[in-house]
């Protein structure tokens, strides 16, 4: 999966991780070898808010998150990488998150 997608510095890689407690959403410039722009549950703002939330939520205000991120960057367009998971639950929730913002793949 990895071969087949690739980000530039014009359409970055948005790599999604996810673990049992946990999502990450990156967005990768894979010709630099750089990181643009990161999210995650771990983050200060969203710590508070996610004792509140369940996982699949937490997802959504991540994907809303690294969306406004790209915007600030003036990206608008990436290619989505799942990181070989299934498209639903929390990495489509995400991913639907991230296009309400305005964020294009």
């Amino acid at each position: 999966m990895r071969k087949s997608v690739s980000g530039t510095q014009e359409k970055p890689r948005l790599a999604v991780f996810k673990s049992l407690r946990h999502v990450y959403a990156q967005l990768i410039d894979d010709g630099a070898g750089r990181t643009l722009a990161f999210a995650s549950s771990l983050e200060k703002e969203l710590v508070k808010a996610g004792e509140k939330m369940n996982q699949t939520e937490l997802a959504v205000e991540i994907g809303k998150l690294i969306a406004r991120r790209a915007k600030e960057l003036g990206i608008k367009e990436v290619v989505f990488d799942r990181g070989g998971n299934r498209y639903h639950g929390n990495i489509a929730s995400l991913a639907g998150a991230a296009r309400e913002e305005g964020l294009e793949f």
